[in-house]
């Protein structure tokens, strides 16, 4: 269902807002696209143009958007004088959204009558303006059903637990859910002192200001982590607003430029289950040493690949590309092969395939020769390997990563992880080479086959007319209709 003009004037409106970060992005513009093109909505997405990568841009104005999908860009804001040069992630998207939302009133004013606004997790400043307006605002969940229980029980550990959580003896219990490992604890919440905590606790306490929260997950996946929000005595009483699991929605298979299509041919020669894909996010880098150690196990493994190949980074921080995806000078600047080990493209060029920054992921997730997925299991990545029936080989680098990968393998059953020595940041070759092999030849790698492609069908069946996500959004789109 695709709106004629004519219709927009008199169609019910809503109006979709996330950070800058293509890990939010991406999921919330696909869910502003299923609003029009599934449920007759108009959907005026608002981008926040500040820091936006070319990525970001990108997407937002492709010249293919369905009509009755608006893209609103918010003005330049200066941040110069706000944020420090060394200021970690959140701080920054923090500040960028707060000042960017100075002109939300008259934005939101400007689009007449809306039916609600939808926001992320770090735009939590709409509340306050959306209540002055008498808007509902709704809360859209980029991650898991079992991060979003974390966050909501956020307040309470601050309340509850003198120090610091990485400091506790054993797992953090969260209410009716598994277990939150120290070592998997996210990057916010590993120091209470600094300004990182500081941003994400304020904006997990606003979730209960919000209508309604949707979550980018299903019932087949999470089951116990959705049924934890909803019944345990703890959540109900924060209190927890309705939770509606919408997903997966992943980002369509995007137009091919030259260079994917000769990675889809040379995908279309190898056997079946046979390629392993490596690529660690739009945000996603590893250092020197790692990318040294990492191609020795590849090549030892003997295994097919394709391999997206980033220049290192050395700095603390694993996010060096966060805020620049897509920019190609800043990601590529043509010397990510000479940090590869001497003689390594040719000694594997009848099994691998390195290409440079950027591989069409969805198309090659969902090509038939790929049979394993290295990721940094950020939840679009997950959920696009998921969709696609592949198991994942677990590498996650930052934020959220961790935990995702502990419960994709202890709860969901669809990926590895590399066995880590203590005390130790680099991951060996002959790790990553037995690895490598258990995801194609292994028990453990055939049985996380097994379960994903199981995950795959489930995926299918709760996105089509009838099957529970549908449903789920169906039915809040007739609520906002009737608002």
């Amino acid at each position: 269902m695709v709106l004629a003009e004519s219709e927009i004037a008199t169609t019910p409106h809503v109006a979709v807002v996330s950070s800058p970060g293509m890990g939010h992005i991406i999921p919330l513009f696909e869910f502003a696209r299923c609003l029009v093109t599934l449920h007759g909505l108009h959907v005026s997405f608002l981008n926040i143009t500040t820091e936006a990568s070319t990525a970001q841009m990108q997407l937002l104005h492709s010249p293919n958007l369905p009509s009755g999908l608006d893209v609103v860009d918010l003005p330049l804001v200066d941040l110069s004088t706000l944020v420090s040069k060394d200021a970690l992630v959140l701080t920054r998207l923090s500040i960028n959204v707060e000042q960017s939302f100075g002109c939300l009133k008259s934005v939101l004013l400007n689009l007449g009558k809306l039916n609600a606004l939808v926001i992320d997790l770090f735009c939590t400043q709409a509340f306050d303006v959306c209540k002055e307006l008498s808007i509902p605002v709704y809360s859209f969940c980029t991650t898991s059903a079992a991060f979003l229980a974390f966050s909501l029980y956020i307040p309470t550990m601050d309340r509850e637990i003198e120090g610091e959580y990485v400091d506790l003896p054993e797992p953090v219990r969260l209410p009716g859910c598994s277990r939150v490992r120290i070592e998997d604890l996210l990057d916010q919440v590993r120091d209470r002192k600094n300004d990182e905590y500081k941003w994400y606790k304020y904006h997990v306490s606003r979730l209960p200001k919000a209508a309604g929260i949707l979550v980018n997950t299903w019932e087949d996946l999470e089951p116990i982590a959705l049924g934890a929000i909803r019944e345990n005595p703890v959540y109900t009483e924060i209190p927890t607003p309705q939770i509606y699991p919408v997903g997966p929605l992943i980002k369509d298979i995007e137009p091919l430029t030259a260079s994917d299509v000769d990675c889809l041919a040379w995908l279309d020669k190898q056997p079946t289950d046979s390629v392993i894909f490596i690529a660690l996010g739009s945000g996603g880098t590893l250092s020197t040493q790692q990318l040294t150690e990492f191609a020795w196990g590849l090549e030892l493994s003997g295994q097919r690949f394709i391999w997206v190949v980033r220049l290192p980074s050395d700095i603390a921080c694993d996010m060096a590309s966060f805020f620049c995806a897509g920019d190609g000078e800043a990601i590529n600047d043509g010397r990510e092969m000479e940090y590869l080990p001497e003689g390594f493209l040719e000694r594997t060029k009848e099994v691998g395939l390195v290409v440079s920054s950027w591989a069409p992921q969805v198309a090659v997730l969902s090509h038939p020769s790929t049979g394993a997925f290295v990721s940094h299991c950020g939840w679009n990545s997950s959920l696009e390997s998921v969709r696609c029936g592949v198991p994942m080989i677990g590498w996650p680098l930052y934020a959220e990563q961790r935990m995702n990968a502990t419960m994709l393998m202890e709860d969901v059953g669809v990926l590895t992880k590399p066995v880590v020595e203590p005390g130790q940041k680099t991951i060996g070759r002959l790790e990553i080479e037995r690895l490598m092999r258990t995801a194609i030849e292994g028990e453990e790698g055939k049985a996380c086959r097994r379960k994903a492609k199981e995950l795959k069908e489930s995926a299918g069946k709760t996105l089509s007319i009838g099957g529970a996500s549908y449903e789920s959004l169906s039915h809040l789109a007739k609520q906002w209709k009737a608002y």
